[in-house]
C-alpha cells in the first residue's frame, strides 16, 4: 500500500497553507511507492508494534476485533505513524552511517598496524 496524498481531504485554505501536502500531491505515483518500498522490515516491524500498541493488540485468532473511531483520532494515528516512520529511518541511516565509518576506521587501522608489523 502507498501513501495518496489526494485522497487527503482538507478545505481549500488548509492545502494552500500546507507546502507539504502540495508537494506531496505533485509527487508522481511512482516516486511515492519507490520511497514506501525503501522502508526496511526492521522498520515496518515498529512502527507495526507501535500502532498495535496504540489501538490495542488482542491475539486474531481469539477475537474478532473491531476499531470504531473519529477522522480526527484516525488522522492523528496515521500521523505518529509516519513521523514514527521518518525517525526511524534517520535513524537507520546514521546507524549506517556509523557502522560504515567505524568499519572503515578499523580497516585503516589494520592497515597501519600491517605496515607498522604489529
Amino acid at each position: 500500500m502507498v501513501f495518496n496524498p489526494n485522497h487527503l481531504s482538507s478545505n481549500a485554505q488548509d492545502t494552500q497553507t500546507n507546502e507539504l501536502l502540495t508537494y506531496l500531491q505533485h509527487q508522481s505515483p511512482e516516486v511515492l511507492e519507490r520511497v514506501a518500498k525503501s522502508v526496511s522490515p526492521e522498520i515496518k516491524q515498529i512502527i507495526s508494534q507501535n500502532v498495535q500498541g496504540l489501538v490495542g493488540m488482542l491475539p486474531g485468532e481469539h477475537f474478532n476485533v473491531e476499531i470504531t473511531t473519529d477522522r480526527e483520532n484516525l488522522a492523528g494515528l496515521l500521523a505518529s505513524a509516519m513521523m514514527t516512520g521518518y525517525f526511524l529511518r534517520q535513524m537507520e541511516q546514521r546507524m549506517q552511517l556509523e557502522e560504515s565509518i567505524l568499519g572503515s576506521h578499523s580497516l585503516s587501522d589494520s592497515a597501519k598496524d600491517e605496515k607498522s608489523g604489529g
